[in-house]
């Protein structure tokens, strides 16, 4: 196990003596490798979950251990590790990326942070590399964000992600934003760096059917609270609770009848009676 979430609770002041409580006694786990899903409807607390995973805000109750760090109370070598390792795929490519650095900047500033290139041209080489690898054109690294597109900015929010060589990234609605074919485009790009690079992902969604095409498992929450977790194949041909029935039920499908025949051919295959 890669990362885990044990027992955690986190709430916001409302006011100088009140407080809402946004999750509830959350667990989950990741493994090295695997794309982990986390669903619900605005304000069920999956954004809060992902930003306390990246100790970005405190949970007042619980631990998250990753790789043997204690992330809540981490210091010193064990949390720029940790901070190196884990990194973040924000969801508006516009606010995420400083306007006033250049293509090349951004990407590379990790690098200068973390000490990993020995000067500015094993720095530029490391860019360039990492920008062919999200599908940009390296030519392009001295220009600066107003200049590409929202699809291409998330393609370089990517790049700056990967270019210190995390082994979990975590991606908070980062397709929202993007016209539909867009969309498609990042989540195809994301799953082949998966597997490319051996990449942990979570993936924060409230469209389940972007969640289903790149992540093995999901967990669905509702009100701070998780309702159902499991493999995607079982979420979605025989969800548990109603309220993942009703996220299913709302998902969009191109040919009905096609895709009830499809569950009706898995109900009766031999693996699925054995």
């Amino acid at each position: 196990m890669l990362l885990s979430v044990e027992h955690l609770d986190k709430s916001y002041k409302t006011g100088r003596r009140s407080s809402t409580q946004v999750l509830h006694d959350i667990s989950l786990s990741v493994n090295q490798g695997d794309a982990l899903g986390l669903v619900g409807e605005s304000g069920s607390g999956k954004s809060t979950i992902a930003k306390c995973m990246l100790r970005l805000i405190r949970p007042e109750q619980g631990r998250i251990v990753y790789d043997g760090i204690d992330v809540v109370n981490a210091r010193g070598a064990d949390f720029r590790r940790f901070r190196r390792e884990v990194q973040m795929v924000f969801q508006d490519p516009y606010g995420s990326l400083n306007p006033r650095m250049s293509v090349g900047e951004l990407i590379g500033e990790g690098l200068l942070v973390h000490k990993l290139a020995a000067n500015a041209a094993a720095r530029r080489e490391r860019v360039a590399e990492m920008m062919q690898m999200v599908g940009l054109t390296p030519a392009d690294m001295d220009r600066y964000p107003r200049s590409f597109s929202g699809g291409q900015r998330q393609r370089i929010a990517i790049a700056r992600a990967l270019v210190i060589g995390p082994r979990i990234l975590v991606c908070d609605e980062p397709v929202a934003a993007l016209d539909v074919s867009v969309q498609a485009q990042v989540i195809n790009l994301l799953q082949d760096l998966q597997r490319q690079l051996n990449l942990a992902i979570v993936f924060v969604a409230h469209d389940l059917a972007v969640v289903r095409h790149l992540c093995e498992s999901i967990v669905v929450l509702h009100k701070g609270r998780i309702v159902e977790t499991g493999d995607r194949d079982a979420i979605f041909d025989a969800p548990q609770d109603a309220y993942t029935r009703a996220l299913i039920a709302a998902v969009p499908t191109p040919d009905p009848q096609a895709a009830r025949a499809h569950r009706a051919r898995r109900r009766q295959s031999p693996a699925t009676q054995a």
